[in-house]
Protein backbone atom coordinates (compact mmCIF):
# COMPACT_ATOMS: atom_id res chain seq x y z
CA UNK A 1 0.00 0.00 0.00
CA UNK A 2 1.56 3.71 -0.81
CA UNK A 3 0.89 6.55 1.69
CA UNK A 4 2.28 9.21 2.42
CA UNK A 5 3.47 9.85 5.89
CA UNK A 6 5.19 11.98 8.44
CA UNK A 7 9.16 11.31 8.66
CA UNK A 8 9.17 8.68 11.60
CA UNK A 9 13.32 6.89 12.87
CA UNK A 10 11.35 3.38 11.94
CA UNK A 11 11.91 3.63 8.46
CA UNK A 12 15.54 4.90 8.90
CA UNK A 13 17.11 1.37 7.08
CA UNK A 14 14.34 2.14 4.15
CA UNK A 15 15.30 5.75 4.03
CA UNK A 16 19.31 5.29 3.68
CA UNK A 17 18.27 2.50 0.82
CA UNK A 18 16.77 5.52 -0.46
CA UNK A 19 19.29 7.84 -0.25
CA UNK A 20 22.54 5.23 -1.18
CA UNK A 21 20.59 4.61 -4.40
CA UNK A 22 20.92 8.31 -5.28
CA UNK A 23 24.15 8.65 -4.13
CA UNK A 24 26.09 11.26 -2.05
CA UNK A 25 24.74 14.93 -1.79
CA UNK A 26 22.32 16.58 -0.89
CA UNK A 27 19.80 16.00 -4.17
CA UNK A 28 16.78 14.77 -2.88
CA UNK A 29 14.66 17.36 -2.96
CA UNK A 30 11.46 16.81 -0.55
CA UNK A 31 13.72 15.30 2.10
CA UNK A 32 15.10 18.15 4.01
CA UNK A 33 18.51 16.94 3.69
CA UNK A 34 21.08 19.57 5.22
CA UNK A 35 24.87 19.17 4.49
CA UNK A 36 25.79 19.05 8.26
CA UNK A 37 22.81 16.30 9.04
CA UNK A 38 24.43 12.66 9.95
CA UNK A 39 21.47 10.18 8.84
CA UNK A 40 23.54 7.38 9.03
CA UNK A 41 23.63 6.81 13.12
CA UNK A 42 20.61 6.07 14.78
CA UNK A 43 21.10 9.15 17.27
CA UNK A 44 21.96 11.11 14.02
CA UNK A 45 18.71 10.13 12.11
CA UNK A 46 16.84 10.55 14.83
CA UNK A 47 17.73 14.03 15.43
CA UNK A 48 17.23 14.56 11.46
CA UNK A 49 14.05 13.42 11.58
CA UNK A 50 13.20 16.01 14.65
CA UNK A 51 14.55 19.23 12.68
CA UNK A 52 12.09 17.64 9.88
CA UNK A 53 8.88 16.79 11.86
CA UNK A 54 10.12 20.29 14.18
CA UNK A 55 10.10 22.46 10.91
CA UNK A 56 6.30 22.73 10.86
CA UNK A 57 4.31 24.67 10.32
CA UNK A 58 7.03 26.88 8.16
CA UNK A 59 7.37 23.08 6.31
CA UNK A 60 5.53 20.23 6.17
CA UNK A 61 7.79 16.92 4.96
CA UNK A 62 5.91 13.91 4.19
CA UNK A 63 7.75 10.57 2.96
CA UNK A 64 6.14 8.40 0.16
CA UNK A 65 6.28 4.89 1.77
CA UNK A 66 5.30 1.51 -0.12
CA UNK A 67 5.81 -2.07 1.02
CA UNK A 68 8.05 -0.92 4.29
CA UNK A 69 10.20 0.99 0.95
CA UNK A 70 11.07 5.01 1.18
CA UNK A 71 10.73 6.00 -2.68
CA UNK A 72 10.33 9.41 -2.49
CA UNK A 73 10.18 12.87 -0.39
CA UNK A 74 7.90 15.92 -1.10
CA UNK A 75 8.12 18.94 1.25
CA UNK A 76 5.52 22.06 1.27
CA UNK A 77 6.89 25.19 2.44
CA UNK A 78 5.05 28.20 3.66
CA UNK A 79 8.39 30.16 4.72
CA UNK A 80 10.81 31.86 5.06
CA UNK A 81 9.43 33.78 1.90
CA UNK A 82 12.61 34.31 0.85
CA UNK A 83 13.55 30.71 0.94
CA UNK A 84 10.11 29.74 -0.73
CA UNK A 85 10.52 32.15 -3.83
CA UNK A 86 13.96 30.28 -5.12
CA UNK A 87 13.01 26.55 -4.00
CA UNK A 88 9.44 26.90 -4.55
CA UNK A 89 6.12 26.00 -2.05
CA UNK A 90 6.94 22.44 -3.14
CA UNK A 91 9.68 20.03 -3.64
CA UNK A 92 9.45 16.68 -4.83
CA UNK A 93 11.92 14.05 -5.40
CA UNK A 94 11.98 10.40 -6.18
CA UNK A 95 14.53 7.47 -6.01
CA UNK A 96 15.50 5.90 -9.43
CA UNK A 97 14.00 3.17 -9.48
CA UNK A 98 10.73 4.08 -8.70
CA UNK A 99 10.53 6.88 -11.53
CA UNK A 100 8.19 6.35 -14.35
CA UNK A 101 5.18 5.03 -12.03
CA UNK A 102 3.84 8.43 -11.82
CA UNK A 103 4.67 8.68 -7.92
CA UNK A 104 5.73 12.27 -7.84
CA UNK A 105 1.68 13.34 -9.45
CA UNK A 106 0.23 11.36 -6.99
CA UNK A 107 2.48 12.83 -4.10
CA UNK A 108 2.30 16.10 -5.34
CA UNK A 109 -1.92 15.87 -5.23
CA UNK A 110 -2.00 15.05 -1.62
CA UNK A 111 0.30 17.64 -0.74
CA UNK A 112 -1.88 20.25 -2.86
CA UNK A 113 -4.49 19.53 -0.69
CA UNK A 114 -2.46 20.25 2.26
CA UNK A 115 -1.58 23.12 0.55
CA UNK A 116 -5.41 24.19 0.22
CA UNK A 117 -6.09 23.47 3.65
CA UNK A 118 -3.31 25.64 4.84
CA UNK A 119 -5.09 28.56 3.13
CA UNK A 120 -2.52 29.04 0.31
CA UNK A 121 -4.06 29.88 -2.69
CA UNK A 122 -1.32 29.20 -5.35
CA UNK A 123 2.03 27.40 -5.02
CA UNK A 124 5.36 28.10 -6.96
CA UNK A 125 7.34 24.87 -8.09
CA UNK A 126 10.63 24.77 -9.40
CA UNK A 127 12.73 21.87 -11.56
CA UNK A 128 16.36 22.37 -13.26
CA UNK A 129 15.85 23.15 -16.42
CA UNK A 130 16.27 19.74 -18.75
CA UNK A 131 14.36 17.82 -15.86
CA UNK A 132 11.88 17.09 -18.38
CA UNK A 133 10.05 14.66 -16.01
CA UNK A 134 9.75 16.89 -12.99
CA UNK A 135 8.14 19.54 -15.21
CA UNK A 136 5.74 17.20 -17.44
CA UNK A 137 4.66 16.34 -13.52
CA UNK A 138 3.93 20.05 -12.71
CA UNK A 139 2.43 20.73 -15.56
CA UNK A 140 0.12 18.07 -15.43
CA UNK A 141 -1.00 19.32 -12.14
CA UNK A 142 -1.87 22.42 -13.84
CA UNK A 143 1.64 24.44 -13.46
CA UNK A 144 1.82 27.10 -15.84
CA UNK A 145 5.86 27.85 -16.58
CA UNK A 146 6.43 31.63 -15.36
CA UNK A 147 10.22 32.09 -16.29
CA UNK A 148 13.61 30.44 -16.08
CA UNK A 149 15.68 32.33 -13.08
CA UNK A 150 19.46 32.55 -12.09
CA UNK A 151 19.19 31.41 -8.05
CA UNK A 152 22.56 30.40 -6.17
CA UNK A 153 22.01 26.71 -6.70
CA UNK A 154 21.83 27.64 -10.59
CA UNK A 155 19.30 28.30 -13.42
CA UNK A 156 15.34 27.13 -12.24
CA UNK A 157 12.14 26.81 -14.16
CA UNK A 158 9.61 28.93 -11.86
CA UNK A 159 5.87 27.45 -12.45
CA UNK A 160 2.67 28.69 -10.53
CA UNK A 161 -0.14 26.41 -9.81
CA UNK A 162 -3.30 27.73 -8.92
CA UNK A 163 -5.22 25.73 -6.16
CA UNK A 164 -8.82 27.41 -6.29
CA UNK A 165 -11.25 24.33 -6.87
CA UNK A 166 -12.70 24.13 -10.27
CA UNK A 167 -16.34 25.28 -10.44
CA UNK A 168 -19.30 23.06 -10.56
Amino acid sequence: MRDLVAPATRLHRAWLEAHAEWGPGLHEDGFGLDPTDDVVSPAGFAAFVARLTGEAPHVIYRWLVEDGQVLGGIALRHGPADHVSWAGHLGFGIRPTARRRALAAWALRGMLDEARAGGLDRVLLVCEPGNSASAKTIERAGGVFETTQDTRFGPLQRYWLDLAEPAG
